[in-house]
C-alpha cells in the first residue's frame, strides 16, 4: 500500500469465508489506495469445509485445515478483528462485535457461512455438537478420538455432508482399534438430492464402511442418552453431530436486510437490498439465478466480488456475478475413495480421492505460499550507512522499537541529580517517585509504536503496558494523559479512529481505578500511542532495591512476544501465536500486584527483556539470581520460533548486557523485550507457595522461576 495517500474510505470484511480469503489475497497484490480494510473473525484461523471429512477420517493434520487469517491479513494491509459480528447498524455503518466498540465501515461484505447449530432441538445446546462452524467440531472429535473405549456415534441429518462425516468417523474410529457404532439419522430420505445413480453408489459406501442408517426418522430430543426419537426408541450415543442441513446465523435477521429463509438476497452485482453492504458464500442468497450452498460459487464470486468492492469504493461500474449450471461434485467415502458425479455421470475410486485433494490441495496452496512482495529499493544515490541502518527486516513494534539499554543508560547517567527534595527517585527506577505532603506519588510515561493494525487492541495493549510501572511499584493508578499520532486520513476515518482508541483506553483505566483527563494528539507517518500515567502510594513504594537473599522469584506472564511478533512482521508466526502474544499483552494486571503487595522489590518486565529487568533488581539490590530455565513459562510458538533464528530488533542490545548467557532458543527468550509484560517479583521464600496459588486461581499463567542469591550483579542458569 502506498503510505503517502490517506485514507479515506473504511472496507469491512465480516466473515473469514473462502470468498473473503480469496479477496484478501487478491487485495494484497493489488490493493486500492486509501483504503483502509478490516477482516473479522471469530478466530484467527478459517477452516476450509471441503477438507473436513478427510480431517475426520486422519488423512490431514488440524493445520492443513486452517487458512491463517492473521498471515493473510498481514499480507493483504488490513487488521484482524478476532471476534463474532453480532449485528450491523446501517444507519450508522457500524458493526458490533462484543467487547469492543462498534466498527465504522463505508462498504462492507458478509461471508460468516453457515450454523448447524439446532436451537428448537431440546438438549442440543447440552448435548450435541454442530459440524459447524467447523472449529468447535474439530476440537471435540479430536478429544473424542483419542479417548478409549467403545465409541457409539449418531449424525443428524442425511445429506451429503452428513454421510462424509459419518463414513469419516467410522472409518477413523476402526483405524484406531475402537470398537465403533455410527448411525445416520433423518427424518426423511439419505441424500435425497442426488440422482438415483449416485444415491445407490453413496448408499453401497455408507454399509461398506459399518454405517447404520435411520431414515424416517423425528427427533424429539437429546439427553446424555443419545437421540431420542419421537417413536420412543433411543439411539444411544456418546457422541451426537449436528450436520442437518444448512441454517443461517440468527443475527442477520436482525439487520433489516432483505433476506430469504434466513440467507442475504443478493443482486448479480453481490449487493444486498443495502447497496453498501455486499454478500457472498453460503451466507447469501443467489435470487437471480439459486443455486445450492456449494463451495465452488464461493470461489467462483471472489473476483467478481473484489472488483464490485474496489468499484463501490473508487466510483467505478460494478460486475455481474455469473454462477455456472453445474459443477463437479466429488463426495469423500471415509477411506482414501471419493465419488465423482457431474452432467449425470458418476465415477468412484481411489482415483477420485486423488481428484479431490489434488483440488483442495491446489485451493489451501494459495494460501499457504502467499507471493512475497519486494519492498521498495533505496534511492540513488543514499548515504553511506543507509542500508546497515535499516537492518535485514522490518523494524519492531512495541518494546522492540526501543532503544538500547546501552545507549539509553549512559544518556541517563549524564543527567544531573535533581536539587528537589520532592523528588525521591533517580533514573533507572519504573516510575519517578514524588512527595506531596504527605502521599507518595508515582509518575510514569510509555509510548509505543503499533505493532497490529487493530487501534483498539493497540490502545488496550498500550494502556496495560503503561500502567504495569504504576502497579509494579505497589501504587493505585490515579490519573493519565494521552498521547496519539495517527497516519494521514480522512476526518470521517479520524474520528472513527480515535473513538476506538479512547474508547478502549478509558475502559482499561477506569477498571484499573484512573481517569484520563487530557491528552496531546498530532498526524505523522504512523500510529503511535502513548500514555502517562500518575498512581498514589499508601505506604513506601516497592521499587528494584530490596530482594533478599533466598527470596523466591515469581513472574506473572509467560515471556515471548517480542520473538512472535517480530516473525509475525515477516509473516512467519502462525495466526493462533499470534492472537495468543496479542492477548497476553492484553490482560491488565491490577489484580496480580495486589497479590503481590507484599513483595520486597518488583518490575514489570518490558523493553529489556527478563534479563535485563531482573538484573536491574540485582544490581539495585545488591544481589544475584539463580533461574530454572524449564520453570519460565513461554507463549505458544516462541520457542519454536526463536529456534528458527527469529529476533526481535532490540534482541543484540538486550543480550549484550550479560555476554555469553545466550547459548540455545530458550536463553535467547531470556532478552527477548516484551510488551505489557509479567510482573517480576522478589517475594520472601514462605510466602511464596500462597502468592503463586492465588495468582494461578486468577487464571494467570504465573511460576516461580527461581531465587534471589549473594553472587552480587550474577545471574546463573539450571
Amino acid at each position: 500500500m502506498n503510505d503517502a495517500v490517506p485514507l479515506t474510505r473504511d472496507l469491512v470484511l465480516i466473515g473469514g469465508g473462502h470468498t473473503h480469503a480469496l479477496v484478501l489475497r487478491k487485495w494484497g497484490m493489488d490493493p486500492l489506495p486509501g483504503v483502509r480494510v478490516t477482516v473479522i473473525n471469530p478466530g484467527p484461523t478459517a477452516p476450509y469445509s471441503g477438507m473436513l471429512p478427510g480431517f475426520v477420517a486422519g488423512h490431514y493434520s488440524r493445520e492443513a485445515l486452517d487458512i491463517d487469517l492473521v498471515r493473510l491479513a498481514r499480507f493483504a494491509g488490513a487488521r484482524v478483528v478476532i471476534g463474532a459480528a453480532v449485528g450491523i447498524d446501517r444507519a450508522a455503518r457500524q458493526i458490533h462485535v462484543p467487547g469492543r466498540p462498534p466498527i465504522g465501515f463505508d462498504v462492507a461484505s458478509v461471508d460468516v457461512g453457515i450454523t448447524s447449530e439446532m436451537p428448537a432441538l431440546p438438549g442440543f445446546a447440552e448435548f450435541g455438537v454442530p459440524a459447524k462452524p467447523l472449529g468447535l467440531f474439530a476440537t471435540r472429535w479430536e478429544q473424542f478420538l483419542a479417548a478409549p473405549g467403545q465409541a457409539r456415534v449418531a449424525v443428524i441429518g442425511g445429506g451429503v455432508a452428513g454421510c462424509e462425516l459419518a463414513m469419516a468417523m467410522a472409518f477413523a474410529l476402526r483405524g484406531r482399534g475402537r470398537d465403533a457404532q455410527v448411525m445416520l439419522v433423518d427424518r426423511s430420505e439419505v441424500a435425497q438430492e442426488l440422482p438415483d445413480p449416485t444415491r445407490k453408489a453413496l448408499m453401497a459406501a455408507l454399509q461398506r464402511n459399518g454405517v447404520a442408517v435411520s431414515a424416517q426418522a423425528d427427533v424429539s430430543h437429546l439427553d446424555d442418552r443419545g437421540v431420542h426419537l419421537t417413536s420412543g426408541a433411543c439411539i444411544e450415543a456418546d457422541l451426537i453431530v449436528g450436520a442437518a442441513g444448512a441454517r443461517p446465523h440468527d443475527w442477520l435477521a436482525e439487520t433489516g436486510l432483505a433476506l430469504n429463509a434466513g440467507f442475504i438476497t443478493v443482486s448479480p452485482t453481490l449487493q444486498s437490498s443495502d447497496p453498501a453492504i455486499f454478500a457472498a458464500g453460503d451466507c447469501a442468497d443467489l435470487a437471480f439465478d439459486p443455486r445450492p450452498k456449494a463451495g465452488v460459487y464461493a470461489v467462483r464470486a471472489a473476483p467478481v466480488l473484489l472488483q464490485n468492492l474496489k468499484a463501490s469504493l473508487s466510483g467505478a461500474p460494478l460486475r455481474k456475478f455469473k454462477p455456472q449450471k453445474d459443477y463437479l461434485k466429488l463426495i469423500s467415502l471415509g477411506e482414501k475413495r471419493a465419488l465423482g458425479q457431474r452432467f449425470g455421470t458418476t465415477l468412484q475410486g481411489p482415483l477420485m480421492w486423488r481428484w479431490k485433494d489434488r483440488i483442495d490441495q491446489r485451493f489451501m496452496q494459495k494460501f499457504r505460499d502467499l507471493p512475497a512482495m519486494a519492498p521498495a529499493p533505496l534511492p540513488k544515490p543514499h548515504a553511506l550507512g543507509v542500508p546497515e541502518a535499516l537492518g535485514p527486516k522490518p523494524l519492531c513494534g512495541g518494546c522492540g522499537a526501543k532503544v538500547g539499554r546501552g545507549v539509553l543508560g549512559e544518556t541517563l547517567s549524564r543527567l544531573p541529580v535533581s536539587a528537589r527534595d520532592d523528588v525521591l527517585s533517580a533514573p533507572g527506577d519504573d516510575a519517578a517517585t514524588l512527595q506531596i505532603g504527605d502521599m507518595r506519588q508515582v509518575l510514569t510515561t510509555d509510548h509505543l509504536r503499533a505493532f497490529t493494525q487493530d487501534p483498539v487492541l493497540m490502545a488496550r495493549i498500550t494502556a496495560v503496558h503503561a500502567l504495569g510501572d504504576i502497579w509494579a511499584m505497589g501504587a493505585d493508578p490515579q490519573a493519565v494523559l494521552t498521547s496519539v499520532t495517527l497516519p494521514r486520513m480522512s476526518a470521517a476515518l479520524q474520528a472513527r479512529t480515535m473513538d476506538e482508541i479512547m474508547t478502549s483506553a478509558n475502559e482499561v483505566m477506569t477498571s484499573a481505578g484512573a481517569a484520563i483527563v487530557g491528552g496531546h494528539s498530532s498526524v505523522g507517518a504512523e500510529l503511535t500511542i502513548g500514555f502517562s500515567v500518575t498512581g498514589l502510594c499508601a505506604r513506601a513504594p516497592i521499587t528494584l532495591a530490596g530482594a533478599r537473599v533466598g527470596d523466591a522469584l515469581i513472574l506473572t506472564k509467560p515471556i515471548g512476544t517480542g520473538v512472535i511478533l517480530a516473525a509475525e512482521m515477516q509473516s512467519a508466526a502462525r495466526g493462533e501465536w499470534a492472537a495468543g502474544a496479542l492477548a497476553s499483552m492484553a490482560r491488565p494486571q491490577g489484580d496480580a500486584a495486589q497479590v503481590l503487595a507484599g513483595a520486597h522489590a518488583m518490575t514489570d518486565v518490558t523493553g529489556f527483556g527478563l534479563a535485563g529487568h531482573l538484573m536491574g533488581i540485582c544490581e539495585a539490590s545488591g544481589v544475584g539470581a539463580h533461574l530454572a530455565l524449564d520453570k519460565i513459562p513461554v507463549l505458544k510458538g516462541a520457542l519454536e520460533l526463536a529456534g528458527q533464528g527469529h529476533r526481535s530488533t532490540l534482541f543484540a542490545d538486550n543480550a549484550a548486557l550479560l555476554p555469553g548467557l545466550a547459548q540455545d532458543a530458550l536463553t535467547e527468550l531470556l532478552f527477548d523485550p516484551q510488551t505489557a509484560g509479567g510482573l517480576l517479583a522478589s517475594v520472601a521464600p514462605e510466602a511464596a507457595p500462597g502468592v503463586l496459588a492465588a495468582l494461578q486461581d486468577l487464571g494467570y499463567k504465573a511460576a516461580q522461576i527461581g531465587v534471589v542469591t549473594e553472587t552480587r550483579g550474577q545471574i546463573t542458569l539450571s
